[in-house]
């Protein structure tokens, strides 16, 4: 995962900050001079959201994804961090072309944790794994002392099915592409940032979290030649952006005026001089696919009830330099770099 872009980190006299999770520059540098270069194989140097594994039986691969969650406030507008759990994991397994089946989840609780929380996270879980088909199979559950575990963090692994001859990855964006995505950016992170602060905006501000795998394979039937799926998570749609252009080595270049963004979600961050483009999403595909598939494409986003709002926001181009760019509404350009820090911790 060692890549040009990437400086190392000062392992001697450095330490662990909150831009190391915060899906930009400093999480990257992380990565891969600390987990990838200690865990270097074959299947993580793939660098995708989840791995693709040789099956025992013949027809199909195996698909591994794992996330952690940490988020805060446990319970928000639209979900809570139970459901988040699951859809997270799911996402992660469905946008490498793959049929999730089976979930794992690993639960660090905090000594004093009220019960009745517990059970409603665990419901709202069960509930989520149900709707989407997925069941929780294993698991495991420790407890820490009172102030050291902030109530609950939640880990789900998840295994997918990937049919022989599929693969969907970061790396096979080409010059001439199109750059979709299912709908308005953003819900989620802002969701998050007005609940934890108590800012009351004019309209309510709901997380997008959502189980993507129904769309993902709709989104690949309508495309056969799908470059690749991602979830624009921590990050926003600009982290994943340029983890695709520096994977498949090309640049990108975004129309502003193209870009969805709800309404109250952009007086929000206006309002904290926060951009969207940077704003975590928990119910969001960015596809890449050949240009004359797009139209195709963004019609069945559109016809399924997750992707009613997809757009097409931009195109993939030639560029030695991976860079990820902007055609702003005034008619110029600007570059949309790596998050240089964490905007909003804590938010998946």
């Amino acid at each position: 995962m060692k890549s040009d872009y990437i400086r190392p980190l000062d392992i001697r006299h450095g330490s662990v900050d909150l831009s190391h999770g915060g899906g930009g520059r400093a999480m990257v540098q992380l990565i891969a001079d600390v987990f990838a270069r200690a865990f270097d194989n074959q299947w993580l140097r793939q660098r995708d959201d989840a791995a693709v594994l040789p099956a025992p039986g013949p027809g199909e691969q195996l698909v591994m994804a794992t996330d952690a969650h940490v988020v805060s406030p446990l319970f928000f507008p639209g979900g809570d961090i139970g459901s988040l759990s699951v859809h997270g994991t799911v996402n992660d397994v469905a946008v490498m072309g793959a049929r999730p089946l089976y979930l794992a989840a690993s639960f660090i609780l905090e000594e004093g944790f009220a019960l009745a929380d517990l059970q409603r996270i665990v419901t709202s879980m069960a509930v989520a794994a149900r709707e989407a088909g997925v069941p929780v199979v294993t698991g495991d559950t420790k407890v820490v002392e009172k102030g050291k575990g902030d109530g609950v963090f939640i880990t789900t692994t998840g295994l997918g099915a990937l049919p022989e001859g599929r693969r969907l990855s970061g790396a096979h964006a080409r010059p001439g592409d199109a750059v979709i995505v299912s709908g308005t950016l953003g819900d989620h992170g802002m969701a998050i940032m007005a609940h934890r602060e108590s800012l009351a905006f004019e309209s309510e501000i709901r997380s997008d979290t959502a189980a993507l795998h129904g769309l993902a394979a709709r989104a690949m039937e309508a495309a056969p030649g799908l470059r690749l799926l991602r979830d624009p998570t921590r990050g926003g749609l600009a982290a994943t952006l340029n983890e695709i252009a520096h994977q498949s080595g090309v640049g990108i270049v975004l129309d502003e005026a193209a870009i969805p963004v709800a309404r109250p979600v952009a007086a929000a961050c206006e309002f904290l001089g926060l951009d969207p483009l940077y704003i975590a999403n928990e119910g969001k595909l960015v596809a890449v696919c050949p240009a004359e598939e797009a139209e195709s494409l963004l019609s069945a986003l559109r016809a399924h009830p997750l992707g009613a709002h997809a757009a097409r926001v931009g195109e993939v181009i030639a560029d030695g330099h991976r860079f990820v760019q902007m055609r702003t509404l005034l008619g110029g350009r600007r570059m949309v770099d790596w998050l240089a820090g964490e905007q909003l911790p804590r938010i998946c």
